[in-house]
């Protein structure tokens, strides 16, 4: 399968000597003949391209005897560190470069894809389903849509590193790169640096991906079908049409692109200049190929220098004597270029430095020519910016595509030396940005740095629990609203929440959730007793279910030294039993209640059995006989908000504790069905003031994930958090923290807790409503979230008193 190539060919008109015999004339004829036939340009866009074979490992060969293999890179956040900060991770990536050596070519390729708006607000809308809160959803993607706006989402940044060598086979080259590729990616690792290899196929793909910047051809590849339909991998790549017509410019397939080198002039370069570059905000591929010289030859090279400025400096002086002048006049460029080549020696031999080559290469693309045009311009004006030139690559059109394919090899021989801090500068690393494509993904506000949207899916996350931590006022609960209404619009999920303070009605009612008010005045009941075949995850949920029901009894019936040994046999005995006989005939109306063990316990031979049982009775037929009932309320529906706020002191740590099994129970029963069920704790330093709530959370942290369960705490008293010994254990297993703003005391221990910077701490200090610090895995953002208050849905999320009784006033009017 060919494509049609179009180029501008020069002429050239040979003129034979003539004094040549008529033979030699001949054979000059025949050669020029030949020359004719066979001109070496390619026909095809696949010639164009200059790979000759991809492997499925994902290494390539090119021209014969050079082999590469790319690596994709995250980005870490370089603008977010402060200056000592900066500074090691500049001296980290210079130790990076250090690493190549001469033998190795490599290459930095940033690929900017801007994709329609159109396209990309579609990605962000909600899809309706028919569950009656299709209303809400068009205004909840609404809201997407105004904030998208603010920022700049509709662009695809992508890094990548490609390395290659000179091999004489596959054989050969296998295993050397292999070696490379582990010592570059501990070199990342090093740096904090998220990166992965890329295998053949995926290489392919990005090809793909900048050959059609301007269509939407999808990538289709099996290594299987290039036997079957004698095709080869450049079929499965390349554009509709590849053309040349211009000097300064080419189309590729429905783009028009130009290529240009940068022409470093500046004395010097300071580290914003490649992150002004990836800013622009159109389609383009930078490229940075580099090489490092030999250190000996470097040396050699610029000791040859030093002796030619000084025989030129002799040279002047002699001719300044001979002139009647004073021989220590002579041209400043001289007198610079002399103390910058000692210097640059006195670099390469005592600190660290090595020399490179770099060929830096920008692709600018645009649907018509007066877009690239317009293109070109923003680069050539980003690099005056920085005192460089943007040169366009005259008749070198293709030769600088194929330069700024990930393939580490360079075509253009225009190249810069440059020393190892030198090249640093253009430090690859800018603002991290968290936007994970999915139907699940939610909303989490706005990257503070870049204005782009945070989009992301907690279910992607190794370990998905997570913290919201803020002061009062800071939209600790806001946001934690704003998630649940965002999980009840965008997912299947099922959510709990603990309501210590009654705050969640409205939005609960909003989705038709179920708000069960426990109260000593309530006639909704729940059984702590609950139990299905679920509850554990191995063929015993009696034994699991005991450790609550011993717990509870430790709570409510406990001294100041808990439960005796003797005391814990008779409870888990009686446990049993009780259960036993439940699941000898599992009804409904057979579940055990508390009074089922205050009975049991009476039946027992042991004193310390009648002594629990009387110190039990209170809960089953005295004042706080609550939990002393069948559960009468929809504990099934999706959105269940278990309100304790009207709890007295005495039976709040129970009814938490009682909560938090119920959700157990909820987890185990959705597991089956492939279910996810989020938690919300609010207050959730009240659990770890109690040894037996405190270890129940630290289980529900520890054994939540692998049954489908998410659980978020919520809390404003930080200090009190982080003083329960059991938080280091839940630390551990969180991978999402939502920080709003802090104080001054709690800061310095999450400071040290989570491994904070001072520059970090600057966005949780004095910060506004709903702005703060996102953790997200290794990610670490600072968010606002400044969400739109002229939305019916606002009026639901919204906790603060004057706003509740002015939309309340509004109501009643």
């Amino acid at each position: 399968m060919l494509f049609p190539m179009f180029r501008k060919k020069k002429k050239r008109n040979l003129k034979i000597p003539a004094r040549l015999s008529s033979e030699e004339k001949k054979q000059i004829k025949k050669v020029i003949d030949e020359a004719k036939k066979s001109d070496n340009m390619p026909h095809s866009a696949q010639e164009s391209v200059t790979f000759e074979r991809m492997f499925p490992s994902g290494i390539c060969r090119e021209e014969g005897d050079f082999y590469s293999k790319t690596i994709q890179f995250q980005d870490i956040n370089y603008k977010l560190a402060q200056d000592e900060d900066k500074t090691i991770m500049f001296e980290e990536w210079c130790s990076f470069l250090n690493f190549f050596d001469s033998s190795v070519e490599f290459s930095l390729t940033f690929m900017n894809v801007s994709t329609d708006a159109t396209s990309f607000e579609k990605s962000i809308r909600i899809p309706l389903k028919k569950d009656g809160f299709n209303i809400t959803r068009d205004e909840y993607s609404g809201v997407l849509k105004r904030q998208l706006e603010k920022g700049n989402n509709g662009h695809t940044k992508t890094k990548y590193l490609t390395f290659g060598i000179h091999a004489s086979s596959i054989k050969e080259a296998k295993p050397r790169l292999n070696h490379i590729e582990i010592d570059i990616l501990n070199n990342f690792k090093h740096l904090g640096v998220m990166a992965d290899p890329l295998t053949g196929k995926e290489r392919l793909k990005l090809m793909h991906d900048i050959f059609h910047m301007g269509d939407d051809d999808r990538f289709m590849f099996d290594w299987k079908w290039c036997a079957e339909r004698g095709l080869g991998p450049k079929d499965f790549i390349v554009p509709s049409s590849l053309a040349f017509p211009k000097k300064r410019m080419f189309e590729m397939g429905n783009m028009y692109c130009s290529m240009s080198f940068l022409s470093i002039t500046a004395s010097e370069i300071n580290d914003e200049m490649l992150a002004d570059f990836l800013s622009m905000d159109s389609s383009q591929i930078l490229n940075i190929n580099m090489q490092s010289i030999d250190q000996n030859t470097a040396i050699k090279n610029v000791k040859h220098k030093i002796t030619e400025l000084d025989r030129n400096k002799i040279e002047e002086q002699k001719k300044a004597v001979r002139s009647g002048y004073d021989m220590d006049i002579i041209p400043s460029d001289l007198a610079t270029y002399g103390t910058d080549a000692k210097a640059l020696l006195r670099e390469l031999q005592s600190q660290n430095e090595r020399m490179f080559l770099m060929t830096f290469l920008i692709m600018n693309t645009g649907r018509t020519e007066r877009e690239l045009e317009a293109n070109v311009f923003q680069a050539k004006s980003i690099a005056q910016k920085h005192n460089c030139i943007l040169v366009p690559l005259d008749y070198q059109q293709e030769m600088g595509l194929m330069s700024s394919l990930p393939l580490a090899h360079n075509h253009i021989e225009i190249q810069r030396g440059m020393t190892t801090s030198s090249s640093a500068i253009m430090i690859p690393f800018t603002t991290q940005e968290l936007f994970q494509e999915g139907d699940e993904s939610l909303y989490y506000g706005l990257n503070a740095l870049s204005n782009n949207l945070i989009m992301a899916d907690r279910k992607k996350l190794k370990n998905p629990n997570g913290l919201i931590l803020g002061t009062p006022g800071s939209g600790k609960s806001f946001s934690a609203k704003r998630e649940m209404a965002n999980v009840m619009l965008a997912t299947d999920d099922d959510i709990i929440v603990c309501d210590p303070e009654g705050e969640y009605a409205p939005l609960v009612q909003k989705f038709n959730g179920q708000v069960i008010k426990i109260s000593a005045n309530s006639t909704q009941y729940i059984n702590p007793m609950d139990i299905n075949q679920n509850y554990s995850d191995d063929d015993n949920p009696i034994a699991l279910k005991a450790e609550l029901i011993l717990s509870l009894c430790e709570l409510v019936l406990g001294g100041r030294e808990g439960l005796m040994p003797i005391e814990i046999t008779v409870i888990d005995r009686c446990v049993h039993k009780i259960y036993n006989r439940y699941f000898d005939d599992p009804r409904p109306e057979n579940m055990p209640i508390l009074e089922d063990l205050y009975n049991e316990l009476l039946k027992q031979g042991e004193s310390e059995a009648r002594n629990l049982a009387t110190a039990l009775e209170i809960y089953v037929k005295g004042s706080l006989n609550l939990f002393n009932h069948r559960t009468n309320v929809d504990v099934h529906n999706r959105f269940v908000c278990y309100d304790i706020k009207e709890l007295g002191k005495q039976l709040k740590k129970l009814g938490m504790l009682i909560v938090e099994d119920q959700v157990w129970g909820r987890v185990s029963a959705n597991r089956d069905c492939g279910k996810s069920t989020r938690y919300y704790m609010d207050e959730f330093h009240l659990l770890l003031r109690e040894k037996q709530t405190a270890s129940y959370s630290v289980e529900i942290y520890k054994r939540f994930r692998k049954w489908g369960g998410i659980p978020t705490a919520l809390t404003q008293n930080v200090k009190d958090l982080l003083s329960s010994p059991e938080i280091e254990n839940i630390l551990e297993n969180c991978e999402f923290i939502y920080m709003l703003n802090q104080a001054t005391g709690d800061r310095n221990i999450l400071a040290q807790k989570l491994g904070i910077s001072d520059h970090q701490l600057s966005y949780v200090t004095q910060a506004g409503e709903g702005e703060g610090l996102l953790f997200f895995g290794n990610v670490i953002l600072p968010f606002a979230d400044h969400f739109p208050k002229d939305i019916e849905l606002y009026r639901i999320l919204t906790t603060k008193p004057n706003e509740l009784a002015q939309y309340k006033e509004e109501k009643g009017a």
